[in-house]
C-alpha cells in the first residue's frame, strides 16, 4: 500500500498530524517530515521530492499561509514541485495558521485545555473568530485565553480532540485533500 509524506514547515504541524491522522484516517500509512520554518520547507522541497527513493509515495507538503496571499503562496509551492518534476503533489495552505483550526473546533479546544480561563469559551465563540481563517494570528487569540498554550504542547493536545466538525474552511479542504489521496491510493 502506498504511504503518504508530509513536508510540513514546523514540528508542532507534525506533531499535530501524528496524533489527527490516525484517528481519522486509520488506515492511512504515513510519514511527516517537519522543518525548521518556511525557508527551510521551501528550499528542501524540490530536494526531497527528486531524491525521495521509496516506490510509490506520494506527497503533501503543508505550510502556513501567516499574512502572505494565500494563492501566491500555493503557486510558489506548486512551482518547487514542479522544480523536482512533479505535478502530482497535494498541496496545502493552512488559512493564516495551524491555531486557526483550534479556534474553528472550540469544544475540542476547551477538551484539550481544561484549564482555559473561566470566559475562553464565550471569548473564542465571538463574531470576530467565528470564520477562523480570517483571524490574524489565531495563536495569539488562544494565548490570551489559555496562558499555558505553547504551539508544540497545544498540537499534541489539539490532535486528541480536533473533529471534522470544524468551522475553518482550510481544515476541511485538507481533509478532503487527503481522503482523495487515500482514496487513489487504495485503488
Amino acid at each position: 500500500m502506498t504511504k503518504l509524506v508530509f513536508l510540513v514547515e514546523e514540528p508542532s504541524m507534525a506533531d499535530m498530524l501524528d496524533g489527527l491522522l490516525p484517528r481519522l484516517f486509520p488506515a492511512l500509512r504515513f510519514q511527516c517530515v517537519p522543518h525548521d520554518g518556511k525557508q527551510d520547507l521551501e528550499r528542501s522541497i524540490p530536494r526531497k521530492l527528486r531524491a525521495w527513493r521509496e516506490p510509490g509515495v506520494r506527497f503533501v507538503v503543508v505550510r502556513d499561509q501567516d499574512s502572505a496571499d494565500c494563492r501566491q503562496v500555493k503557486a510558489r509551492l506548486v512551482g518547487l514541485c514542479r522544480q523536482a518534476r512533479r505535478t502530482d503533489v497535494l498541496v496545502r495552505v493552512v488559512c493564516r495558521e495551524l491555531e486557526a483550526w483550534y479556534v474553528g473546533d472550540l469544544e475540542a479546544l476547551m477538551q484539550a485545555f481544561p484549564e482555559a480561563r473561566p470566559h475562553a469559551r464565550r471569548e473564542l465563540n465571538r463574531a470576530r473568530y467565528r470564520n477562523p481563517d480570517t483571524v490574524v494570528q489565531p495563536s495569539r487569540a488562544i494565548a490570551k485565553q489559555i496562558p499555558e498554550f505553547q504551539k508544540r504542547l497545544g498540537a499534541r493536545r489539539m490532535a486528541n480532540h480536533l473533529s471534522r466538525e470544524n468551522r475553518s474552511h482550510s481544515f476541511q479542504v485538507f481533509l478532503a485533500g487527503i481522503e482523495r489521496l487515500q482514496a487513489q491510493v487504495e485503488l
